[in-house]
C-alpha cells in the first residue's frame, strides 16, 4: 500500500471541531481524487462491516461533505476532542482499493494529519509522477503541512533515520531547496501559491527520488537514492525530527 501522508498544525486553534468546516479544508484534495481517479468518483464512510461501509456516501459531486455523512459523524464523535473522517472508494479488489482519513483535534498535539492510501498498483490511477506532484502541490497549498511523504509502510524500515520522515518516492518540505543543496534528487519541484497581492510565492519543494517509474522499496537502487537524499538533508539540518513536529 502506498501512503501519502501530510502532517500539519491546527490552522485555527480554538475554532469549532464540527466536521463540515474542517472537512472543507481538504475539499480541493477530494475534488482532485474525484476528477483524476477513475475509481475515486464515490467515497463511503467506513463502518464496522462491509455492509455498513457502503451505507453512506461521504461527499457530493462537488466534494462537499454529504448531509448524511455529517449527521453520522457528529453523532459518532459527540463530545470527543479528537475526531476522524475515514472513507474508502468501495472497491474490494487489491489494485482497485483506496481510502483516506483526516484526523483533527482541539489541541496543539497530536498534530493533525491526512493519509491517502492506495493498494497495490492503484497509485498509478493518479497519473504517475506528474499526477502525484499535482496532488502534493494541492495538499501543500491547502494545508500548509510540516511535511508530506509518499512511500509504502515497508520503506520505514529501510530509511536511514527512524526519528525523521523518510524520502521514499517523494517528500515535500516547506522550504525553498536548490539542486546544490540536494544533488541526489531526481527532481526538485517548487510548490507555488498566490500571495495577498496575487504574486507567485514559493511555499516549499517536492523532493523526488524517482521520476521514470513508481518508487519501489524492493529496488535497491531506489532505496539507495532515497537514503542518500535523507543523509544530505540531515547533514544540512533540513529534515525535521518527529519529536519537534
Amino acid at each position: 500500500m502506498t501512503i501519502i501522508k501530510a502532517i500539519f498544525k491546527n490552522p485555527t486553534p480554538g475554532a469549532s471541531l464540527a466536521f463540515r468546516p474542517n472537512v472543507e479544508q481538504i475539499r480541493p484534495i477530494i475534488r482532485f481524487l474525484q476528477e483524476t481517479d477513475p475509481l475515486g468518483k464515490r467515497w463511503f464512510l467506513m463502518g464496522d462491516t462491509e455492509e455498513e461501509s457502503l451505507l453512506y456516501s461521504a461527499f457530493d459531486a462537488s466534494g462537499d461533505l454529504s448531509s448524511a455523512a455529517e449527521a453520522v459523524l457528529e453523532t459518532q464523535f459527540k463530545g470527543e476532542n479528537i475526531r476522524y473522517l475515514a472513507v474508502w472508494n468501495g472497491e474490494f479488489k487489491e489494485d482497485d482499493g483506496a481510502s483516506f482519513n483526516l484526523m483533527f483535534n482541539d489541541e496543539d498535539w497530536p498534530a493533525w494529519n491526512l493519509r491517502i492510501n492506495y493498494q497495490g498498483a492503484g497509485i498509478l490511477r493518479l497519473g504517475g509522477f506528474k499526477g502525484l506532484v499535482e496532488l502534493l502541490s494541492i495538499v501543500a497549498g491547502s494545508l500548509l503541512p510540516i511535511y508530506i511523504s509518499v512511500a509504502r509502510n515497508e520503506y520505514f524500515e529501510k530509511q536511514v533515520f527512524q526519528d525523521r520522515p523518510g524520502v521514499g518516492w517523494m517528500l515535500y518540505l516547506p522550504r525553498v531547496l536548490t539542486v546544490q543543496q540536494v544533488p541526489e534528487a531526481r527532481a526538485l519541484v517548487p510548490v507555488m501559491i498566490k500571495d495577498e497581492k496575487g504574486k507567485d510565492k514559493q511555499i516549499g519543494t517536492i523532493i523526488v527520488s524517482v521520476t521514470d517509474v513508481p518508487f519501489s522499496d524492493e529496488n535497491p537502487e531506489h532505496v539507495k537514492i532515497a537514503n542518500a537524499i535523507e543523509i544530505r538533508l540531515v547533514d544540512q539540518d533540513l529534515l525535521p525530527l518527529f519529536a519537534d513536529l
